[in-house]
């Protein structure tokens, strides 16, 4: 395959169609969050992490959600075209006025995060990177409506913007649970953070701090075992 696409074990994602390409941030999220019987992943762009769950979780029902239509139209090529098509269902629509009939047992979203920096040039890619068509409190707000009892909302974000993200939860009876902020080598800070809120009343927290590569270059164990199951 080339850059237009990428090839996992199971399944093949395309996405020259997408404002926002297959990354690690992506790939990260798909393997580290829990799942339920009944999944949302808001902003499913290309469709990735919603194969990835459907995957991972062989009982889940998975819906995605993508207010870029294009994008919308190449995930659902690729569901389509993967085994887990009967449990995959796609929707054109932001997250504001998405409405379904059940409530979500686990929620997850590689959101766009860039709030004041140079916004691109095409439209497409600034709504999947940028936070105009969906603020981290509208993330927030509109995932807890969708959220049934014992429910968790995983996200992976900049570091910076873990602070404001879980006041914002707090606001809405949202509680974190897990934390994992990732490093790209040893001597470098964390950029990226996993995160898990939860509406459970027992919470027990639990915070750690991995890397993406090893001092040599590849990629370090926890990284391996982590996508072991995804990547060829």
């Amino acid at each position: 395959m080339g850059k237009d696409s990428f090839s996992f074990k199971q399944f093949v994602v395309r996405h020259d169609r997408c404002g926002q390409k297959v990354g690690t941030d992506g790939v990260l999220l798909g393997a580290w969050a829990n799942g339920g019987k009944r999944i949302l992943d808001i902003g499913t762009g290309s469709g990735l992490i919603a194969l990835m769950m459907a995957q991972r979780f062989l009982q889940a029902a998975v819906t995605g959600i993508e207010i870029d239509e294009e994008a919308c139209k190449q995930a659902c090529e690729n569901v389509r075209e993967s085994k887990f098509y009967h449990r995959i269902s796609l929707f054109h629509s932001p997250l504001q006025s998405f409405s379904f009939d059940e409530k979500f047992d686990s929620i997850v979203s590689n959101p766009p995060f860039f709030v004041d920096s140079l916004k691109a040039a095409e439209v497409q890619r600034t709504n999947a990177r940028h936070t105009d068509s969906l603020s981290f409190r509208d993330l927030i707000v509109c995932s807890e409506r969708l959220m049934g009892e014992d429910s968790t909302l995983s996200l992976i974000v900049p570091t910076d913007a873990v602070e404001p993200i879980v006041a914002q939860a707090a606001l809405v009876g949202l509680r974190l649970s897990r934390r994992c902020d990732v490093k790209t080598v040893e001597r470098k800070a964390p950029k990226r953070s996993l995160l898990e809120l939860t509406n459970r009343r027992n919470v027990v927290y639990s915070f750690e701090v991995q890397l993406l590569n090893a001092s040599d270059g590849s990629r370090s164990e926890w990284y391996h075992r982590l996508t072991k199951d995804f990547y060829l």
